[in-house]
């Protein structure tokens, strides 16, 4: 299977770029992390993993990130939701597996609960859901609160990147009106949750929140104790290549009779365990907040 680049024109004649792998079964969308971008080891990883087993998968970049048109600083959690939105209403058919990594599993859970009859299971990578309020907001320094407070803005350091990068009110703002851990979060969908125990971005605590608040009983959360926020070692792409494949196995539609169900489900499963027949290894990759 082949990987086809190409950009998504929005209404507003932004473009997102975006790389497409045609192929069977349920479509695996991922969706990155904040000042991210598609070229990230995870998802290099799981483009790979598509093309050596013939499945569908789709990975692009948010406005004003990566190769897609915008300013980062004008970015907001409600461009970046309907960015996936756009993405998945225009780019893919039948029944989808969201991955999300950090910020991306806030937007995964945001765009599950738009599209409750197209997406089917999920996996999440150290999840950030309600970041700006529960995570960012309350690191800000003195100095960060005035910035923002006069400018509008605070260009906040990055080790992955020498000029940083502007964290705007607006951002913050937009940020709580999409709050999802004010009680039960409506998906009823299997989702598999993986998270670094010595994640310094997203605790793990504040994972666990949301695999407790999701209303689905097939949740299934993984805490690799020694992993940090990226969770891109080869041992921890194993872990997510098998928790995808798994995640592709439950979302495919079922036909025929119960037993033959769960035999054809059994196999898939199996299937999903291993990666020596698919070929795949680590590769390495730009240095990118995933």
């Amino acid at each position: 299977m082949t990987e086809y680049p190409d950009f998504l024109v929005r209404a507003d004649n932004q473009r997102l770029a975006y790389r497409l792998v045609a192929g069977e079964g349920p479509t695996v969308v991922w969706l990155g992390g904040f000042h991210s971008d598609m070229t990230g080891t995870k998802a290099q990883v799981l483009a790979d993993h598509a093309q050596a087993t013939g499945g569908a998968y789709l990975r692009f970049d948010y406005f004003g990130h990566g190769e897609s048109d915008g300013a980062f600083r004008d970015g907001t959690i409600s461009r970046w939701r309907q960015d996936a939105l756009a993405v998945i209403d225009e780019l893919t058919e039948g029944p989808l597996v969201l991955v999300g990594s950090s910020m991306g599993g806030w937007i995964a859970c945001l765009a599950a609960i738009a599209r409750p009859e197209r997406v089917k299971a999920m996996v999440l990578i150290a999840p950030a859901p309600d970041f700006t309020e529960k995570l960012m907001e309350p690191e800000l320094s003195e100095e960060a609160r005035a910035a923002i407070a006069k400018d509008g803005f605070w260009v906040r350091p990055s080790e992955y990147d020498d000029g940083g990068y502007a964290i705007t009110r607006e951002l913050l703002e937009d940020g709580a009106r999409w709050s999802i851990l004010q009680g039960d979060v409506p998906i009823d969908v299997p989702v598999r949750v993986l998270q670094g125990g010595a994640d310094p971005d997203v605790p793990w605590t504040h994972a666990l929140e949301l695999a407790n608040a999701l209303r689905s009983d097939d949740v299934v959360f993984t805490l690799i104790k020694d992993g940090d926020h990226r969770l891109s070692r080869p041992q921890d792409l194993e872990r997510l290549v098998a928790a995808v494949s798994e995640a592709r196995g439950l979302a495919a539609p079922e036909e025929g009779d119960l037993v033959a169900r769960r035999l054809a489900r059994a196999a898939r499963l199996r299937n999903a365990a291993g990666l020596e027949a698919t070929g795949i290894v680590a590769r390495a990759a730009p240095i990118d907040e995933e």
